[in-house]
């Protein structure tokens, strides 16, 4: 609310529905409503009965009800002006959701009177009764939090694999039908399974907050799958649990967050905090807006529309202190509560304006979080944009806070697609973005690689479309990106041509080695790794359909890929030098007692045994690129090879190794040996191709100077490994 600060909960641990001994107190913040009745809703004839509730001096509203049991539904009744220039939109008539409650059941009516307006005027308030046509709000008793999870992995150690709750698993023949599509279902032994045997460590789940579809959706026969339109930022989405939602979903949910915890696995949340589902005022009131619609909403200086920096209709006002505590305490509660050990903020840069709507990096959301003890150690990854001015916010979120990076995203997608200049640009990416994120003490796991997400392409489609085919979603194929960065191999859509099932094979094995072999955090989208599809849709947010859905059936035939995810996750896991916790900028690797070992921690090859120099870093047409990483005990050479010929390189010699063997590629299985290869023999490297050599590291007394010979035990000329055939006879 512009220029106007309100008075902020005194204690928010009042807030919500709460079981007391021998009842439930209730509490709600409304800071200018004159009046707030809290309406319990009989569970079988759907009648209610009021209580009036007590107003303390900071807009916090109470009373205790007794003998109110778990499991009983509820809303509120408020009061105050109708004022839409002032931002106040009171309706009585309105049933609303409590915005701390934990359980909501029942679903929206959209053909009921949902509106606070009438029909003819968006500023005239409805005397229409929404009762029989909004969700209510259920009390839940509280109960054990999950499993913690053993030891939380730092980022840098982390594959996240992120995956909607009920697309993982609806159509998984390994998951009992009853339990297909819900938490229940999420932490079937067969899912857990396979999230373990592709080195997965962290699934982030799609928006889990309970959430409703638009109107405009609902009006076309669809509805919203994805769930980015919150309506309880408390409470678990309903529809997703087995077994009943009036309090059900919050068991079920901890029972899903402690399978996976046994397994290993860590849980983030993809959270909406930026808008919610009641959209601009024109939309549904069922919750925030009827409780102050410009307390907890930016609005325009005229105070009676949205001020929408989110594309959806309006922008949650985290300027606002109750706000943000709303906010703050929903992440608490998913923290300690639901035993959740990260969030993914989308359109995280709303939550950062200040109350004239500007982007503040110092904003008071981000130093509280820094500040919290339940939150500062919690994984916190931001999309770090919206659609406002200033919105772009890419490598500006500062340490403590990991981002999705889209400049790996979309050059990933143009090296692979042959619409690059050079190499240099790939180098950048390959070593962390540095160029983005390299300053203010931030590391390496600044940076969340993704070649995709839930909004575009899967993995398949980018080697199979050249253009979106949106036309189920009903606009016509408007919707949805046109910057796919995409390539088909040649033919639009499937085709049974086994040469381009062949190239599409290779190209997605190139961009998901690409992904696990970049240093930063890495990404999977949810069946990119067995091959799933959306048939050339790149916007099915409205689409809880088969489109969707994971196809399991895809296994065997995307087997190649699945196998390489394995391989490479199992090597970053093994191998600390293919996941760095700091930067790497070409350092000297020293030894045990401070030696310099003649080589560097990072260092790129020109695939003719030389370095990278300025010529050829500035050599548009390159397309072939080693990358060398090491440390005191272990390096690895990876050759990155675009061109669509084959090529031959070179291996590197002393002090870089002393030999190699090739431990993953994404070529046919046949096309490379495997090793042991001697330093200075020639590789030949598939077109389109990534190859993974293990080093084995020279003797340190192959890295003495040959004066310094004499003063090493001889082990023959045969034995001397690193050394020229002069140098070897010599000794």
């Amino acid at each position: 609310m512009s220029g106007v600060t309100l008075p902020a909960p005194t204690d928010s641990s009042v807030l919500g529905a709460r079981m007391l001994d021998g009842g439930v107190r209730f509490g709600l913040w409304a800071p200018r409503a004159t009046r707030v009745e809290l309406a319990l809703v009989a569970a079988l004839d759907r009648s209610q009965k009021n209580f009036d509730m007590d107003r303390g001096e900071d807009g916090v509203w109470t009373v205790f009800v007794p003998g109110v049991p778990a499991g009983q539904q509820y809303g509120y009744r408020v009061h105050g002006e109708w004022s839409p220039e002032t931002g106040e939109r009171y309706n009585p008539a309105k049933l609303l959701l409590d915005p701390y409650a934990r359980s909501i059941t029942g679903g929206v009516d959209y053909s009921g009177p949902i509106l606070d307006h009438t029909a003819e005027s968006d500023y005239l308030p409805d005397p229409m009764d929404s009762f029989a046509s909004v969700p209510l709000s259920v009390v839940v008793a509280d109960t054990a939090p999950p499993t913690p999870i053993a030891a939380r992995r730092p980022l840098s150690e982390s594959v996240i694999y992120e995956a909607h709750v009920k697309g993982l698993t609806h159509l998984y023949p390994a998951v009992p039908e009853h339990l297909r599509g819900t938490y229940g279902g999420l932490a079937y032994p067969a899912v857990i399974e396979h999230l373990q045997d592709v080195g997965v460590t962290a699934i982030e789940l799609l928006p889990v907050h309970h959430f409703v579809s638009e109107p405009f959706i609902i009006g076309r026969g669809l509805v919203n799958y994805w769930g980015y339109n919150t309506l309880g930022y408390f409470a678990p989405h309903a529809a997703y649990c087995s077994v009943g939602t009036r309090g059900e979903q919050v068991a079920e949910f901890k029972s899903m967050v402690s399978a996976l915890h046994e397994a290993g696995i860590e849980v983030i949340l993809d959270v909406v905090y930026n808008h919610t589902g009641e959209g601009g005022h024109e939309g549904p009131t069922l919750s925030w807006r009827g409780i102050d619609h410009g307390a907890y909403y930016r609005l325009t200086s005229d105070m009676r529309n949205d001020y929408d920096v989110t594309g959806c209709g309006n922008s949650v006002d985290t300027s606002q202190p109750g706000v943000l505590q709303m906010v703050l305490d929903s992440l608490r509660y998913w923290v300690t509560e639901m035993g959740v050990d990260g969030f993914r903020f989308d359109l995280a840069t709303e939550l950062i304006r200040n109350d004239k709507h500007y982007v503040v990096q110092e904003h008071e959301f981000k130093q509280l979080v820094a500040a919290d003890p339940v939150l500062r150690d919690i994984k916190m990854i931001s999309e770090p944009w919206d659609m406002g001015p200033y919105g772009y916010q890419v490598g500006a979120w500062g340490p403590g806070w990991s981002e999705w990076n889209d400049r790996f995203r979309g050059y990933t997608r143009d090296f692979w697609r042959g619409a690059v200049h050079g190499v240099q640009e790939l180098a950048t990416r390959l070593s962390g973005s540095g160029e983005i994120f390299q300053h203010s003490g931030r590391l390496p796991d600044a940076s969340v690689n993704f070649v995709t997400a839930h909004d575009g392409f899967t993995m398949r489609d980018l080697v199979t479309y050249d253009v979106k085919h949106n036309n189920a979603n009903g606009e016509a194929n408007r919707d949805g990106s046109d910057d796919n960065r995409s390539w088909n191999c040649g033919v639009e859509g499937e085709t049974d041509d086994p040469e381009i099932n062949a190239l599409r094979h290779r190209q997605v094995r190139n961009m998901m080695a690409t992904l696990l072999l970049s240093t930063g955090v890495p990404m999977i989208t949810a069946g990119d790794e067995i091959g799933r599809t959306q048939i050339g849709n790149n916007n099915a947010y409205c689409q809880d359909s088969p489109i969707s859905w994971v196809h399991w059936d895809t296994s065997e035939e995307w087997a190649d890929v699945t196998e390489l995810v394995r391989t490479l996750t199992r090597l970053r896991a093994d191998h600390p030098v293919l996941r760095p916790s700091e930067w790497r900028n070409g350092e000297p690797v020293l030894g045990p007692e401070g030696q310099d070992l003649g080589r560097k921690n990072l260092a790129w090859f020109d695939g003719d045994v030389m370095e990278m120099d300025e010529e050829d870093w500035r050599d548009g047409t390159r397309r072939t690129l080693g990358m060398y990483v090491s440390d005191e005990t272990e390096a690895f050479l990876v050759w990155v090879h675009g061109g669509e010929e084959p090529t031959e390189v070179p291996l590197p010699g002393t002090p870089w190794a002393e030999s190699y063997t090739v431990v993953a590629h994404t070529g046919e299985p046949d096309e490379l040996p495997v090793g042991p290869l001697p330093h200075g023999a020639g590789l030949g490297l598939p077109g389109r191709s990534v190859t993974v050599l293990a080093v084995t590291l020279p003797s340190p007394e192959a890295l003495l100077p040959a004066e310094a010979l004499a003063d090493v035990d001889p082990v023959g000329a045969e034995g001397q490994v690193g050394l020229s055939d002069d140098e070897a006879e010599e000794a």
